[in-house]
């Protein structure tokens, strides 16, 4: 089905998130959440959004690609939470102590530490461990080039990457969250092409999408290396491990807010140059994408629905 000449398609500013059987949607106003239940029936809570960064400062070019990202990451693990709770276990135990303590509270306390702990455990595994072993390598074949060593971090970094994304997709329930995430994309692109969302429409489109957090990173990775390079050559040889170390953490926000705003020219732009600069981040949706089930899709096209505006104007990007 098609209709470019009466219809041109158009990209939309609504994004989402995979979850646990389901899928979060964020259009310009709502936020909307559908779960596939255990007994088969689709679950869907809406909510207005509610920014936690509201200062016009947290909207700037650069400033906002790094605040956007916590609130994201806040979001995602809260909703992701919700939908994990349809998939406790059936008989309800007696709160903990720590439930006991903090109410209420416990919710945003765990939020809270999940965000804390995964920024920690990336910055492990995707800053301090590619250092790790160039300086493994340096100590074996004696003091390398400053540039060959920017190449090699790279290319370690891209490497442990690629290789987490591989090991977790062999995981039942990762592998499912990333068929929810391909739902999520066929149902964007359904949108943006003008067509009804119906099973049918959606289930022939695209599930690699210009604007997914897989291609974010990619973007991360190669910004990353391009601006530690100049770190590199700037520092010379001498520099301690942990002073490198250093600067790379405090140089993040930048690595991050550059990723961003090329994402978001990515996301508007369809020009050649924009298309090319974007493979590397659709060919690792190849991995964190996977074509889902009919029922899938009816998830993703529950969520969407709920976030959509009355004019179409207002989710145009």
């Amino acid at each position: 089905m098609s209709c470019k000449k009466e219809c041109p398609a158009f990209r939309t500013s609504i994004g989402g998130q995979a979850l646990i059987e389901g899928i979060m949607m964020r259009g310009p106003e709502t936020i909307a959440t559908a779960v596939r239940k255990p007994d088969g029936e689709i679950e869907l809570k809406t909510e207005p959004i509610r920014h936690i960064f509201k200062h016009k400062f947290f909207r700037l070019p650069l400033i906002r690609g790094v605040f956007n990202f916590f609130e994201s990451m806040i979001l995602g693990t809260k909703e992701l939470m919700y939908s994990a709770e349809f998939y406790d276990l059936e008989e309800e135990s007696e709160p903990g102590w720590l439930e006991r303590q903090l109410g209420d509270k416990l919710q945003s306390v765990v939020i809270t530490f999940s965000v804390i702990l995964g920024i920690g455990l990336s910055v492990l595994l995707f800053m301090f461990l590619p250092r790790v072993l160039v300086d493994l390598l340096n100590w074996i074949f004696g003091d390398l080039n400053v540039f060959l060593q920017s190449v090699l971090e790279g290319v370690f970094r891209i490497a442990i990457f690629v290789t987490y994304l591989l090991l977790v997709t062999r995981m039942k329930d990762i592998h499912r969250v990333f068929e929810y995430h391909g739902a999520e994309h066929k149902t964007i692109f359904c949108y943006e092409n003008r067509l009804p969302l119906t099973v049918e429409n959606v289930r022939v489109q695209s599930r690699l999408h210009p604007r997914c957090g897989t291609s974010f990173l990619c973007i991360v990775m190669i910004v990353s290396i391009l601006t530690f390079t100049v770190l590199n050559a700037l520092l010379g040889e001498a520099t301690p491990a942990w002073q490198a170390l250093l600067y790379r953490l405090l140089l993040l926000p930048v690595v991050a807010g550059i990723s961003y705003e090329f994402i978001k020219w990515a996301g508007r732009s369809n020009g050649a140059v924009s298309r090319i600069l974007s493979k590397p981040g659709l060919w690792l949706q190849n991995i964190t994408t996977i074509e889902p089930d009919d029922s899938q899709i009816e998830v993703a096209i529950a969520a969407m629905t709920a976030v959509l505006p009355a004019e179409e104007k207002d989710a145009q990007w």
